[in-house]
């Protein structure tokens, strides 16, 4: 039987001397678990945020897309409203005022020029190279956008989606692939724009300050030349005043 004077035996818990290294492992487990939430946490902000971005930037390019229809639309308008005026009302009188035919020139040039470019701008693009499967599967076409699977038949886009859909490498390198096109279409539409902006506001400014001139100084010299007829006299009868 044990006496009751026995000393207690000694637990694994007992504290060590040095009470700073007993608070070591026991700060960094948690540190450790804080640690992994956080890498955790970023993984899932990253996958998210490269969705977000993919996002963003189809809406910003399919808004700017929208915008520069919407402008081209404009200057079509306001062109072929303009060109039609000139034809209508100015262009057969220019036979009798010929004063009026270089401003009148001037502007139909301008107006023409600037409608050629903004259907340019809003002209559809259409893909005529034929694309193949084989090209997608090298990564050399994109398989999104309409003109490159427009040319494959229904089992060959099939096929090439189910492929996409299962590597999801390939699935970013098609939307980025989609986005770098769009970004290429819409350079393009804005380029057209510009000179079609910029061309319609040149003609619409010399010819209207050619129509100021012509008005102010030569409009006055041809009025003022006019032909005179001579009226004819006519002799009194002899026997008395003009009836």
């Amino acid at each position: 039987m044990p006496t009751e004077n026995a000393p207690a035996p000694e637990t694994s818990d007992a504290a060590p001397a040095n009470g700073a290294e007993a608070d070591v492992p026991a700060a960094t487990k948690p540190e450790k678990d804080q640690e992994d939430q956080k890498k955790e946490k970023k993984k899932f902000s990253s996958k998210k945020g490269i969705e977000t971005m993919f996002r963003t930037s189809y809406r910003t390019n399919m808004d700017l897309s929208s915008l520069a229809d919407a402008k081209a639309n404009i200057m079509i308008s306001i062109n072929g409203l303009i060109v039609s005026i000139l034809l209508a009302s100015i262009s057969p009188g220019i036979e009798k005022n010929v004063w009026l035919r270089w401003p009148t020139v001037i502007l139909l040039v301008g107006c023409l020029t600037s409608l050629v470019f903004a259907v340019l701008a809003a002209r559809p693009r259409v893909q005529s190279k034929a694309v193949t499967l084989e090209q997608v599967r090298r990564g050399a076409a994109n398989l999104l956008f309409f003109g490159n699977f427009a040319h494959l038949s229904r089992d060959e886009f099939m096929e090439g989606m189910n492929e996409l859909m299962i590597d999801k490498a390939a699935v970013y390198d098609n939307m980025v692939m989609d986005i770098y096109g769009l970004g290429l279409v819409l350079q393009k539409k804005y380029r057209l724009l510009r000179v079609a902006y910029t061309v319609f506001m040149v003609g619409l400014v010399v010819g209207v300050l050619a129509f100021i001139i012509v008005f102010l100084f030569i409009a006055p010299d041809v009025g003022s030349v006019t032909t005179t007829t001579p009226i004819p006299i006519v002799p009194a009868p002899s026997g008395g005043a003009l009836p």
